[in-house]
């Protein structure tokens, strides 16, 4: 039998109403007033419906990262009676990518192909409120709270919104009720997955050198080449990468040095490829004259607000490159590439401060920029440093901190309890307990 849509009897009855008098062969009854002309009930009893999470502030919702409990509430705020089939929970977190190519078959014949791909991350299903006999429930009117709780997997992809892709993670409850729409809720959250760069690949120093011959008119103008370092591969949103490069102007004309952070969006789908690039940050560095040199003795370039680097997920890709070039008048620029992953925890100030200053102190000797001492200092008699009145007394020359709490802050102190200063042992040239000069007993057996 062919049924008319709601919205066409919402005018003379309910269309609840309505469509059982139709299938029953009766006519429509009076209008009882519970739809509008558009079919929406003007007396729900539903007054709020939503999805809260445990640890929201006002303001700011949680953030979650691999392996995780997410947990929360379905509030649901009744203004009567309300019969209730069931009240189900899903968590889905889905990485989604999809574009469009227009392709031409020959001069007259055009089409459009289509690329589209998904990957599920998270997927979980809940039923809060159902009834064990399968019939329907009747929720009082007031408040009614309904908790949940689940875990997330232990590898997940940090939430992204590209142009071609995106990754998202959400909740949504949805209400069921006998003769009513279902009525939904839904509740997006957060998901950062850690990038350490405290970890010997990122952050190992990275360089390169490239060069180019300048042309015009098919005639050669000079050599530019174009080398760069940077201390690591791994850094933070906020911190400043000190870029050093070394531009050689061989050519006949003046060149322009300059630098910039890129970031990278690759979608892939059913074997195809789609690439966005955008700049972040980027240095303008000072032109090179004909037959000149140029020295960047780590040239600031701070990273913004971004986000970290996403390198495992099947469907998409987020990846970072320091780009320095030269921009030559006549040729193509010249161009070095330094690869970086930008992550969410930063640089360790004790456990990496040492090779840190170390890379750092190499690329000074490397740039000729400066140079360690050769040979050391003999470090200076004991009784030059404490005198000896101070000896005797027992008073230590560097007395202790006070607050232990204010020396903790510091990042190269540490507060030792119950620590004294005491003179060293008396030094002599002779050995106060020379060997025997008797000799040893020789094995018999020898």
């Amino acid at each position: 039998m062919f049924l008319r849509p709601l919205g066409e009897f919402a005018s003379r009855g309910c269309s609840v109403c309505t469509l059982r008098r139709r299938v029953a062969g009766l006519k429509p009854g009076p209008a009882c007033g519970a739809f509008t002309a558009q079919g929406t009930m003007l007396f729900d009893k539903v007054k709020a419906f939503s999805v809260q999470l445990d640890g929201a502030i006002a303001g700011a919702e949680p953030v979650f990262s691999g392996g995780q409990t997410v947990a929360g509430r379905v509030l649901l705020e009744l203004a009567g009676s309300v019969r209730v089939g069931a009240l189900r929970l899903r968590a889905r977190g889905r990485a989604h990518v999809h574009w469009t190519e227009s392709r031409s078959a020959g001069s007259s014949t055009a089409y459009t192909q289509s690329y589209s791909e998904r990957w599920e991350v998270v997927s979980h299903r809940a039923t809060l409120l159902a009834p064990d006999t399968g019939e329907i429930t009747t929720l009082p009117p007031g408040h009614h709270e309904f908790p949940f709780s689940f875990q997330l997997p232990l590898t997940l992809v940090t939430s992204f919104e590209g142009k071609h892709g995106s990754v998202r993670y959400s909740i949504k409850a949805t209400l069921h009720r006998p003769w009513v729409p279902a009525r939904r809720a839904r509740k997006v959250f957060t998901v950062i997955e850690p990038v350490d760069i405290n970890t010997p690949a990122l952050l190992a120093p990275q360089a390169g050198a490239q060069e180019k011959m300048a042309r015009s008119w098919y005639c050669n103008r000079g050599l530019v080449s174009l080398s760069a370092k940077i201390d690591r591969k791994g850094y933070t949103p906020g911190e400043v990468i000190p870029v050093f490069a070394e531009i050689d102007n061989g050519s006949k004309r003046p060149v322009l040095p300059r630098a910039a952070v890129v970031q990278t969006q690759t979608f892939m789908a059913r074997g195809a490829r789609k690439q966005k690039r955008a700049v972040v940050a980027s240095l303008l560095g000072e032109p090179v004259g004909p037959g000149r040199r140029a020295l960047w003795q780590g040239r600031a370039l701070r990273i913004p607000p971004v986000g970290p680097s996403i390198l495992h997920c099947r469907v998409l890709h987020v990846d970072y490159t320091l780009k320095v070039c030269v921009d030559i008048p006549g040729t193509s620029k010249l161009l070095l590439e330094l690869p970086l992953v930008i992550g969410t925890i930063p640089l360790h100030p004790f456990g990496t401060r040492s090779s840190s200053v170390g890379s750092h102190a190499s690329y000074l000797q490397d740039w000729g920029l400066g140079a360690l001492p050769e040979l050391r200092e003999a470090p200076p008699e004991y009784s030059e440093v404490v005198a000896d009145e101070e000896v005797a007394s027992g008073q230590s020359p560097f007395p202790l901190l006070q607050d232990p709490a204010m020396s903790l802050e510091g990042p190269f102190f540490t507060y030792i309890q119950e620590f004294r200063y005491r003179p060293p042992p008396l030094y002599s040239e002779e050995d106060p307990n020379p060997p025997s000069e008797a000799p040893r007993p020789r094995c018999m057996t020898c």
